[in-house]
């Protein structure tokens, strides 16, 4: 097709100030991604916006499998939804109280920060 642009699940995004690593997650917009591979500022790097990532978690969330997860952009970890905190998708592993990371199923693009 003569419009196709590329897969819709890895988007093409310009590099953040300071650069971003392999496996660092990026909100641009309504946009939750994982990148792809290291890129300088300004350069451009693929964010990967769906798929399972084992991803940091906020040491004191406790997460069942299946529940709505969400992004605090400040502490740079997955945590219960609420005000201030980008929804990212759903944890397909149980995470207790003291555990420091999470699978999460990523839900590409939000329909609405929390």
């Amino acid at each position: 097709m003569k419009n196709y642009l590329q897969n819709g699940h890895i988007v093409r995004v310009t590099a953040p100030a300071g650069g971003i690593a392999s496996g660092d997650a990026l909100i641009v917009g309504s946009i939750f991604g994982i990148a792809a591979y290291s890129s300088a500022e300004g350069d451009p790097v693929e964010l990967s916006t769906t798929g399972v990532f084992q991803l940091a978690k906020a040491s004191a969330a406790v997460l069942t499998v299946g529940a709505r997860v969400a992004w605090d952009n400040t502490a740079k970890e997955v945590t219960t939804p609420a005000a201030g905190r980008f929804p990212i998708g759903v944890a397909v592993e149980a995470a207790g109280n003291g555990v420091t990371s999470v699978a999460v199923r990523l839900d590409g693009i939000a329909t609405a920060a929390a």
